[in-house]
């Protein structure tokens, strides 16, 4: 059986560590992804903005010597982490992942987070990236891994499953949505211009909000 640790500070600060280096990893790939139907520069811009945010992470706790104020939470570690996107990454990403992750701060203003502040977390973030972004499921954007996301951990929590195994349904699913983005037509942001030439390619956000989802997981 595999260990479970507390999804606590210690998870939190891994998962964004973890999320920057799956970033940097597929980089590429997602400027690939966003060149074929955007800008061109996903990749490159959360590469960067992931990075800054594990350099604020440990100018933090390096100040702080690792213990007291704003790291005592979860909630300060996701609540830098959007600060530093939302400076940090440019086009609709920054703005997007960083109200996704400022939401989820205000949710897990706890010590440990139970499977519910899990669901709470997901269904913040996914909100958020709805309401920056005024898009709907199927316009062929990172909601489309949100969304379904959120769900799957509600859905899982009811049914008793651990924190974990919340979070790990909660993965999943994100990357089901992102890869039923491939046929969707593109309705919201620069992919929206190729109208029906957007179907047969990945929404790059979709993709790196899989990625940054199982982050999480891993760091559990």
């Amino acid at each position: 059986m595999t260990h479970e640790k507390p999804l606590d500070v210690a998870w939190s600060t891994a998962w964004i560590r973890g999320a920057a280096a799956a970033v940097a990893e597929h980089r590429d790939e997602l400027t690939a992804l966003d060149a074929a139907i955007g800008d061109g520069d996903h990749g490159t811009n959360l590469d960067r903005g992931m990075h800054a945010a594990v350099a604020k992470l440990d100018s933090q706790l390096d100040s702080r010597q690792g213990a007291g104020g704003v790291f005592d939470l979860p909630a300060g570690v996701l609540k830098a982490t959007a600060t530093t996107l939302l400076a940090t990454v440019g086009g609709a990403a920054g703005p997007l992942l960083g109200t996704a992750f400022l939401r989820a701060s205000r949710a897990c203003d706890v010590d440990v987070l139970s499977s519910q502040d899990v669901a709470t977390l997901l269904g913040e973030a996914a909100v958020g990236v709805q309401m920056r972004g005024r898009a709907e499921v199927g316009d062929k954007t990172m909601l489309d891994a949100w969304q379904p996301a959120a769900r799957a951990a509600r859905e899982a929590a009811a049914t008793g499953a651990s924190p974990v195994e919340v979070l790990r349904a909660a993965a999943n699913a994100a990357v089901d949505g992102a890869d039923a983005t491939y046929s969707l037509t593109a309705l919201r942001g620069r992919a929206s211009y190729l109208g029906a030439r957007s179907v047969g390619h990945h929404d790059p956000g979709a993709r790196s909000t899989a990625l940054i989802l199982q982050a999480a997981v891993r760091a559990a």
